[in-house]
């Protein structure tokens, strides 16, 4: 199956990430008072880059590239653009490994909580098959058995699906809090 074509270009070994901007303030979330290094992306732009990520992949080297306004790109501020991308996808890391973490805390709550309700179940399910007529305590019983179950439901779901889209967000921040950031002057038509 032949390869579709990519709508990224490449630069030397590179695929580039290519975002036109016509102010460097364009990229920053604008109600976030923080030092402009320390700010939070724009919704969009992070958005992009995310998605850019994703269809590039994580074991391609790939960079970033804003195209700006010649007075913009030469600016302070466009100097800083590099540390302040990766600052904040090294915040993004950071918070994503605390909340796969707190998922996993609560997993192991739940595993706890649903085995002692099963353990429950089971033992109401052994005393109801004691009773007649029959075919009611076997309902019951089947019944017991299937909630207990069901209450496993959470723990191993948490377990065995849950933490993936976690972990993988947290491999696609860490690269991209190291990667290459350039900030150049021109107005290239990016796509």
């Amino acid at each position: 199956m032949p390869e579709r074509p990519s709508p990224y270009r490449r630069e030397g070994e590179h695929g580039l990430i290519e975002i036109k901007l016509s102010t460097i303030q364009q990229l920053y979330a604008t109600l976030d008072p923080a030092p402009f290094f320390e700010k939070d992306l724009d919704a969009d732009a992070e958005e992009y880059i995310l998605g850019a990520v994703q269809d590039l992949g994580l074991r391609r080297p790939f960079k970033i590239v804003f195209y700006l306004p010649p007075e913009q790109a030469e600016s302070a501020e466009a100097g800083d653009v590099e540390r302040s991308i990766h600052n904040y996808f090294a915040y993004r890391l950071l918070a994503g490994e605390h909340e796969l973490k707190a998922l996993f805390r609560n997993g192991w709550i739940w595993l706890a909580v649903g085995l002692v309700f099963l353990a429950v179940c089971i033992t109401a399910r052994q005393f109801a098959l004691t009773f007649e007529p029959e075919p009611v305590a076997h309902v019951v019983g089947e019944g017991l058995l299937l909630v207990g179950w069901v209450a496993m439901w959470r723990p191993l779901q948490t377990f065995l699906y849950d933490w993936w889209p976690i972990r993988r967000r947290c491999r696609t921040f860490a690269k991209l809090a190291t990667i290459p950031v350039e900030v150049r002057p021109g107005e290239k038509d990016v796509l």
